[in-house]
């Protein structure tokens, strides 16, 4: 590890401290040789306040428990039918894996206990057909949760419920992690799976909005396997009401859990419920942050160099692109209205960010916010990234004559005979009427 990873983890240390994060496994990543590094990755987490509850699910194991016993299921996954023999199964796998958990949990000194929390009743018929011993949550016992975590207990939570009446029923894990989310409010929930995230079409998609989740859930979901579309579908529900993220990663990649949680972009799919992403005014206070940001590219003269008093002077023509709360790119724009023109300056993304589309996006940006202020053509002064304003910001080389008045005295004092780069901007109808 670098000491500027560390230095990032260190970013999100005093947002995750003493806040909840409900971890949710599946059986099949449980069973597996990186079951070991996620404990660790767990203690890692609670190295650093954060509180955990981690809820497993069971469906690999009730398969092969099913199998050797010579039983036919009627459901693995909490979903659909469970008859008696397929709940008989589930229970017998589900607290064996329980203890496997907290044997595992205790070996990385970490405190954790069985809770049986979970209050459900039966789901009931469902389109004409008794569900059996399929449950869905009622109650969260709230109480039992704050006592463990305030004791810093991590409770372990099988895909299993009870009645008021002491009946057992088997409870989808992807539903109870999210109520448990829900009656804790949690800051996170993280779903362990055997796969990569959300894919489509061999694509994984790292962020998806409430809204994106909602059309993969209705429109997309012939696309998206049954285990992952359970995590989205219960995903976009936390985040409507008020879980801030909901991640879906693969728990059988080494050092997923902490990628995930400690980077901006992550490495799994991300469902987020509020703004995650976000293009905004520079304020004083991101000052330094932002010559920060560019001082690698200034000193390889890729970038004129600007001092705080320069961008203070000039603040409301800066802009960032912020990441979860990290300015991972930057932009500034100077409007010279008698030309009807406008500079694009200072364009710049974090070499950690590079590839990712943020430049093509502050582009897009400049011209949508010049274009709203009535300038018909945009330009840019380049150096050395004047393939990339032609390559992908669809701009054409011009002469320093096209330059406004003011910007070609500056131009010329500057000796740095930057190739000027021009592309026409179409005003808004609110600007073209005024015009």
């Amino acid at each position: 590890m670098k000491v500027s990873d560390l230095r990032g983890i260190l970013t999100y240390v005093p947002r995750f401290r003493e806040k909840i994060f409900v971890v949710a496994v599946d059986g099949e990543v449980a069973a597996s040789a990186n079951f070991s590094n996620i404990l660790l990755d767990l203690a890692v987490l609670r190295s650093l306040s954060v509180k955990i509850i981690l809820v497993h699910g069971a469906a690999l194991q009730i398969e092969r428990l099913a199998a050797d016993r010579g039983v036919t299921l009627t459901s693995t996954d909490g979903i659909g039918i469970t008859d008696e023999p397929t709940l008989k199964v589930g229970l017998d796998a589900a607290t064996t894996l329980m203890n496997d958990i907290m044997q595992g949990l205790t070996s990385v000194d970490l405190r954790a206990t069985y809770a049986n929390i979970i209050i459900a009743h039966p789901w009931g018929i469902i389109g004409g057909v008794d569900q059996q011993h399929t449950g869905r949550v009622e109650r969260v016992d709230r109480e039992a949760l704050t006592l463990f975590l305030n004791a810093g207990i991590i409770p372990v939570i099988p895909p299993i419920g009870f009645d008021g009446e002491g009946r057992t029923f088997r409870v989808n894990s992807d539903t109870i992690a999210l109520e448990v989310a829900e009656a804790m409010q949690a800051m996170k929930i993280i779903y362990l799976s055997a796969r990569d995230g959300v894919l489509i079409g061999g694509t994984l998609l790292q962020q998806l909005s409430i809204s994106e989740a909602d059309e993969i859930v209705k429109k997309k979901r012939s696309l998206v396997d049954r285990n992952t579309l359970s995590k989205v579908e219960a995903g976009a529900r936390a985040c409507r009401n008020g879980i801030p993220r909901v991640h879906i990663i693969n728990g059988n990649a080494d050092e997923a859990l902490l990628a995930e949680v400690f980077s901006t972009e992550g490495v799994g799919t991300m469902i987020y419920g509020n703004d995650y992403q976000q293009i905004r005014r520079v304020f004083k206070k991101d000052i330094r942050a932002v010559l920060n940001l560019i001082k690698q590219s200034v000193e390889h003269a890729e970038l004129v160099k600007r001092t705080r008093a320069d961008i203070l002077a000039q603040l409301d023509d800066y802009w960032v692109l912020e990441i979860d709360r990290q300015l991972v790119a930057c932009v500034a724009v100077h409007l010279y209205p008698e030309a009807q023109k406008a500079e694009l300056a200072c364009l710049y993304v974090s070499k950690h960010h590079e590839g990712q589309g943020y430049g093509r996006k502050l582009m897009a940006f400049a011209e949508q916010l010049v274009a709203q202020r009535g300038a018909r053509a945009l330009f840019a002064l380049s150096t050395q990234a004047f393939n990339y304003f032609v390559a992908k910001g669809g701009y054409a080389e011009v002469t320093p004559d096209e330059l406004p008045p003011e910007r070609r005295k500056k131009y010329d004092a500057s000796g740095r005979n930057s190739k000027v780069l021009q592309k026409t901007v179409i005003p808004t109808a609110v600007e073209a009427a005024r015009t």
